[in-house]
């Protein structure tokens, strides 16, 4: 194994990137920006906290749930989850945070880099209400960095090409965490139940 240790190894690697490439970088929200957030039903949001450790949470709602306050203010609503809220702790110990922005189809996405801070209430919350429920939180992503990412990945993936998306072989849900996690009491009946008609109806409840 040949592991590369500075950026000079990974600069003669890589090379340096086109001018193009260091040019698209923005600080705030082009007309375009907010019309692609707009757009976007599902972003991912990367948070780590004081010492480093790292989480990825994907967020979705009906396109467009993310709201654009200002040319360099965003919020991203909380909905009823798991409350582990590993990344709402990553956030307070270390505000910094990225978000991706994908829209189905579309092979570019949107990256926003920023430092970000929760809020329990605001009056744009009742612009984020969803079949009756308004937001549990926010965050809000004072916007330092943005850019459009190239279509590279999701044309070598071929992500949106149903023909080439595998055959699904996996267990369920279910099977999964009965596997995984073999404290779980329920029965795998009562958890094929949960994830196939109580876990959509509990989408928008605490």
């Amino acid at each position: 194994m040949s592991e590369i240790k500075d950026p000079a190894e990974l600069r003669e690697l890589l090379g340096a990137p086109t001018p193009r490439a260091v040019a698209k970088e923005r600080v705030a929200l082009h007309e375009r920006d907010r019309e692609w957030i707009s757009l976007s039903p599902f972003v991912v949001l990367a948070t780590s906290d004081a010492d480093g450790n790292c989480d990825a949470s994907p967020k979705g709602d009906p396109a467009g749930f993310v709201r654009v306050l200002d040319d360099t203010t965003i919020a991203i609503p909380e909905r009823p989850g798991n409350r582990r809220a590993d990344g709402y702790l990553n956030i307070l110990s270390n505000p910094r945070v990225g978000v991706i922005f994908l829209i189905p189809g579309r092979g570019e996405t949107l990256r926003v880099n920023g430092r970000a801070r929760l809020v329990r209430d605001a009056p744009y919350f009742d612009d984020m209400v969803v079949k009756g429920h308004r937001p549990i939180l926010a965050v809000e992503v004072d916007v330092q960095q943005i850019f459009l990412h190239c279509a590279k990945a999701f044309l070598r993936s071929g992500l949106w090409k149903p023909e080439q998306w595998p055959v699904d072989t996996l267990p369920s849900q279910a099977r999964l965490v009965k596997e995984l996690q073999p404290g779980t009491t329920e029965t795998l009946e009562q958890l094929e139940k949960h994830y196939s008609h109580t876990y959509e109806e509990l989408l928008y409840k605490s």
